[in-house]
């Protein structure tokens, strides 16, 4: 349990409170390059609870500027892309990607007026096909290089979900392995029971022995075994790492805070293909949109993402930790917690909070420790849902969307490949 002011101290990420300011110290992925093209050059972002105009211009270079021309206030996702810059089309004044304003058309020659106009602007870069921005002070730090943001020979799609909840909910159910259990293998059997399917044709559900957590040098390690397996599996001696502030690695799950009440859920898929598959160029990543719900309102939840989206959104817009009652299960996420107040003193004495990098040398690829590097972690563990293989008719119980964990097969059936692995796991 948290009191009320320990929770608005987590979770509210606008200009000027403590988590605003730590998650000012890293970059944020706010769009897929694909998603600007020369029929649509803009894109509005809101992140961190800051209204933003994301564009790319004629010349290839992209900028991140306040949503508002400063002079009468309109909208600058209907901006006009130049050669460098974008440019108002309510009265024609241009901006840079520094915010600096560089044409007053209206204006005298003469005139200095633009060298004193400047609006806000973040920088911007672009690694694995994704679009980051940077929103904290300067010196900014590098852009971090996990392993599967440079992976140069893997197939690369992204979905992009808004969920209607703050980011630590999100977040905090990376820390919590007693869900998989339930909220994706015991609730998907009932959604199979409901739809027909007689209850003894259902897979049995294996339960957790053992949970661990292990502070490293990215963030926390989590660890289980279930019933049956022991701790030489990988789930156990390897585990799954929590990268902080706010992803899960393999599957790499980004929880972008969009304001204190909502979230960009960046589900960004990476598989090394073999190298007799031909690997897409990054920049051509699969973009998908899932939907939260289905045509009556009701939460899509037959996928696991979708299961956890339910999980996360129906807390509440800001789950009310001083409320909750929490168990030894919950061990993890006391341990995020307390690295949350750890980090956030750090950021308010002056110093980097973990996981931001300066030095080039240690930034070339960041290798993660990962159970899915150890083998068949579902064979010695019990965790993955064995799902059927390519090519075979797929059960109705499956959503078969490529946002629901079906893209990388498509893509393998399409190049011709035969085999592919077990859907992704769930957090």
């Amino acid at each position: 349990m948290l009191s009320v002011a320990m929770n608005e101290r987590l979770t509210q990420v606008g200009p000027g409170t403590p988590m605003g300011e730590l998650m000012r110290r890293y970059w944020h992925p706010i769009a897929a390059v694909p998603e600007l093209t020369r029929k649509t050059p803009t894109k509005p972002v809101r992140l961190l609870g800051e209204n933003l105009t994301l564009y790319k211009d004629r010349s290839g270079d992209y900028g991140l500027i306040d949503d508002r021309c400063p002079h009468r206030r309109m909208n600058m996702e209907y901006g006009i892309v130049e050669e460098h810059g974008l440019r108002c089309p309510y009265h024609g004044w241009l901006f840079d990607e520094t915010g600096q304003c560089q044409e007053m058309p209206a204006e005298a020659a003469d005139s200095t007026f633009k060298d004193r106009i400047k609006i806000k602007a973040y920088a911007v870069e672009v690694l694995g096909g994704l679009i980051f921005a940077y929103m904290g002070p300067e010196p900014r730090p590098l852009l971090p290089r996990w392993e599967w943001l440079v992976d140069d020979h893997a197939y690369r799609q992204v979905n992009f979900l808004e969920i209607p909840c703050n980011w630590l909910q999100c977040q905090e159910n990376s820390l919590d392995p007693i869900h998989l259990e339930w909220m994706h293998l015991y609730n998907f059997n009932f959604g199979r029971w409901k739809d027909g399917e007689e209850q003894e044709d259902l897979p049995p559900v294996n339960h957790h022995k053992r949970i661990g957590f292990d502070v490293f040098e990215h963030g926390i390690i989590k660890r289980r075994v279930y019933e049956g397996f022991s701790e030489e599996g990988p789930d156990w001696a390897i585990g799954h790492p929590i990268l902080f502030p706010n992803m899960l690695s393999d599957p790499n799950q980004i929880r972008v805070p969009i304001d204190d009440t909502h979230t960009l859920h960046v589900d960004y898929v990476v598989r090394h293909l073999p190298d007799d598959v031909v690997a897409p160029d990054p920049n051509e990543l699969k973009v998908y949109y899932p939907p939260l719900t289905d045509e009556y309102g009701k939460y899509v939840l037959n996928y696991v993402f979708g299961q956890d989206y339910m999980g996360w959104a129906t807390q509440g817009p800001i789950a009310e930790r001083n409320l909750e009652k929490l168990g030894e299960s919950d061990k993890g996420i006391i341990m995020f917690r307390r690295m949350l107040q750890e980090q956030l003193c750090i950021v308010e004495d002056g110093g980097d909070p973990m996981n931001v990098f300066r030095d080039p040398a240690t930034n070339v690829c960041i290798e993660l420790p990962n159970e899915a590097k150890g083998g068949d972690s579902g064979a010695s563990s019990g965790r993955k849902m064995q799902l059927p293989p390519l090519n075979e008719d797929r059960p109705a119980w499956l959503n078969p969307a490529p946002w629901a964990g079906q893209g990388f097969r498509y893509y393998l059936e399409e190049v011709g490949a035969v085999t592919a692995p077990a859907g992704d796991a769930a957090s």
